[in-house]
């Protein structure tokens, strides 16, 4: 009976997680190999080097991480996806540069979140197709802080366009400290989520980026647009309107819109409108600076 006890109880104790190491002189040369013998919990820890990788992430609560600089993976995409297409939730995902995502129907993404809640802290995304794209579900949040998103977006292929981030009907999406730059023909921030909040960040096409909307919110929802950094550049794509919301109709329970302490640059050579809100909540603008060619502050409610 003790014996039959103690092996119950040896049962009943949660398997330690590992850490998975990738690069050369380890177990796994390549971050696929170790993001598919993990299990929940553990940590894919990949030492510095270019990757011709990609990888289909299943197992929930994983963490993915750079060991140090330079730690680079793309140039292929799994799933017809992108580079990491996440299955699974609770994944964290630090430290990694994600370059490259193209798939036939132009939906490629860096990160390609279908599996729940996700972190995605200090990474990369360039090149791709979609920096980073969300159809998790309802229920589902994600969170981007510290990352940087350069010449991602396009409009061609028969998935529509691909934009910097683009997050679906999703529960919450919070950006904080990421940089937006150049971003091609789709919009740096585009988010179905029933709540957004960017804060912190600077979004900038430059003299090369052809985005259309810095920031889109089309379906409303709760927003928070603040301590931002924003400039719509020459060669935008959309030179009527930096950020939009509820133009493609109201879906979200839409009770507080508020963009605070920001600062707006037209670089376009006309005027434009810095927020054009379409939904019945009112937009509440504070402590907004406008900088360059003509600006209308709120189009709108």
């Amino acid at each position: 009976m003790r014996r039959l006890l103690a092996l119950l109880m040896l049962a009943a104790v949660p398997a330690r997680a590992a850490v998975l190491h990738v690069g050369a002189g380890h177990r796994f040369g390549l971050p696929s190999q170790a993001i598919a013998a993990a299990h929940p919990g553990d940590t894919v820890a990949i030492a510095p080097g270019t990757y011709r990788d990609c990888a289909v992430v299943r197992a929930a609560r994983l963490t993915i991480l750079g060991t140090g600089p330079g730690v680079v993976m793309g140039g292929v995409s799994c799933a017809g996806k992108g580079v990491l297409v996440i299955d699974a939730p609770g994944v964290t995902v630090r430290g990694l540069t994600l370059r490259g995502a193209a798939v036939a129907d132009g939906n490629g993404a860096g990160i390609r979140a279908e599996g729940g809640d996700l972190v995605v802290a200090g990474v990369r995304l360039i090149d791709d197709q979609n920096g980073i794209l969300d159809t998790s579900g309802p229920t589902a949040t994600l969170r981007v802080t510290d990352s940087r998103f350069r010449h991602d977006g396009t409009c061609v292929g028969a998935g529509g366009c691909a934009h910097g981030l683009y997050a679906g009907p999703i529960a919450r999406l919070v950006v904080e400290r990421s940089r937006f730059t150049d971003i091609r023909s789709g919009h740096a921030i585009k988010s179905r989520a029933a709540a957004t909040v960017v804060r912190g960040c600077t979004i900038a096409d430059g003299q090369q980026g052809t985005s259309s909307y810095l920031i889109d919110v089309p379906n409303g929802g709760d927003v928070r647009i603040t301590g931002n950094r924003l400039e719509k550049g020459p060669l935008t794509q959309n030179p009527g309107t930096a950020i939009a919301i509820g133009e493609e109709g109201v879906t979200h329970p839409t009770r507080r819109i508020l963009v605070q302490g920001n600062v707006f640059r037209n670089d376009i050579g006309l005027g434009t409108v810095f927020v054009r809100n379409e939904t019945r909540a009112k937009a509440v603008l504070r402590d907004n600076r406008f900088q360059g060619g003509p600006v209308v502050a709120l189009v709108g409610r």
